[in-house]
């Protein structure tokens, strides 16, 4: 089952989208063309006049490395993405920016001293990491606007729901009234303590909710003081302080009360984009919202596997789902290059310089291109991401590895650069 084809017509107005069957008799037939292979989109040959829209709805599962997305008309799933980030690449590349240019400083090298403060943040600053993923999902956001009819939004807004853990007696919510309660808590342990006993490191094993400071001693139901231990260590630990539990092995005790202070490092780079992410939305589609421990009650209800656009197909409320596509579009961000004109090496030295012109040969290094060779050793027909050379010689990174030394005379294009690569 494959996602269905958007399709909009001679004036750029958004349509329903159509089945693949449909779509390949409407090109077959000559009735339309392609307009854009990713997302894949046809545009018909005429005008339609007072067209007949069914709303669908775009559910997301922003997530700090891949975000789910599912495009939904009523209870139908008929389009699905997973949204790869790469903010852990930009935080890196900032650090490494940052060690060149204070190796820099510190060596006996001239450098000028800031003329003006610069350094103050605006209000809602975001760093650049965090901001990118909240900038590629309203890219995508508005590109599905621009090719379906898509009326409302609908966002997981928080992995856990931290009220909720920090007071369990909070009332008044009403999806944690029934089935779910507990389920966000014990959901946040599994994450946070690996799926393991924090005092033996067993797994696959029923583990127990235990609190590290005992309720009998004056604990709290405090989300810092919970974890995750087998039946074995929870007896033998019973209503012990974990000063005495673990009085022989100090390296342990230790790690557990660090690890109770710190939080999820992927959670706490989703709940700083969260609310960012959240008002960016509104502004674009009616926006509504749903926790992650929600998702996973809905998904494990209805009996779905763990994937990240079904993650995104379960967010809210969610009573029934109807799979009509089973092949997610890959989309992975790989940025626009970088405008460092001068190479350097490991120590921040100059080596090579590069250069200004960017488009050889009508192909510039990210378009996706297709290349049939028909013989030598290369031989065959080869799909992928293209880096151009000056000598018109060009790598091509397909599925199965880059193929190196194709000339751009086999070369004809798929997709223009657009900051993403595609698969599925």
């Amino acid at each position: 089952m494959q996602n269905y084809v958007f399709v909009i017509d001679t004036e750029l107005q958004p349509l329903n989208p159509v089945t693949p069957r449909r779509a390949r008799e409407l090109l077959t037939k000559g009735k339309a063309a392609v307009f854009r292979m990713y997302p894949f989109t046809i545009v018909l040959k005429h005008a339609v006049l007072n067209p007949v829209l069914r709303p669908l709805t775009i559910k997301l599962d922003p997530g700090s490395r891949t975000t789910g997305i599912a495009l939904l008309d009523g209870e139908s799933v008929i389009w699905c993405a997973e949204l790869e980030h790469r903010g852990w690449q930009i935080k890196n590349a900032i650090e490494s920016r940052r060690s060149l240019r204070r190796g820099r400083r510190h060596r006996k090298t001239r450098y000028r001293a800031p003329r003006f403060n610069n350094r103050k943040r605006q209000e809602g600053w975001l760093a650049p990491s965090l901001m990118h993923r909240v900038v590629s999902i309203e890219t995508w956001v508005n590109r599905l606007c621009r090719y379906t009819p898509v009326t409302n939004c609908v966002m997981e807004l928080v992995k856990f729901d931290t009220q909720k853990m920090q007071n369990p007696e909070v009332d008044g919510v009403e999806y944690q009234q029934g089935e779910i309660a507990g389920y966000e808590v014990r959901e946040y342990l599994l994450e946070k303590w690996g799926r393991k006993c924090a005092y033996c490191d067993k797994q696959d094993v029923q583990l127990q909710i235990e609190h590290i400071h005992p309720r009998a001693k004056g604990g709290s139901n405090r989300i810092s003081n919970l974890t995750l231990s087998c039946e074995k260590c929870n007896q033998n630990k019973g209503t012990n302080s974990i000063d005495e539990f673990l009085k022989k092995d100090c390296t342990r005790l230790e790690k557990i009360k660090r690890q109770a202070k710190a939080p999820l490092p992927d959670a706490a780079a989703v709940n700083s984009t969260r609310w960012k992410l959240y008002n960016t939305l509104k502004q674009i589609l009616p926006t509504s919202t749903g926790t992650g421990g929600q998702t996973k009650f809905n998904r494990t209800r209805l009996g779905l596997e763990k994937q990240h656009w079904i993650d995104a197909a379960c967010v809210g409320d969610v009573e029934t789902i109807k799979l009509l596509t089973n092949q997610p579009l890959r989309i992975k961000a790989m940025g626009w290059g970088n405008r460092q004109m001068c190479g350097t090496d490991k120590y921040g030295f100059p080596i090579r310089h590069r250069e200004r012109k960017q488009v050889h040969f009508g192909f510039r290094t990210g378009d996706i291109v297709k290349a049939i060779v028909e013989k030598g050793k290369r031989a065959g027909k080869h799909i992928g991401r293209v880096l151009c050379r000056t000598r018109g010689s060009f790598d091509i990174s397909t599925k199965s590895g880059r193929v190196t030394d194709i000339s751009y005379k086999y070369c004809t294009h798929i997709h223009k650069k657009d900051g993403y690569n595609y698969a599925f």
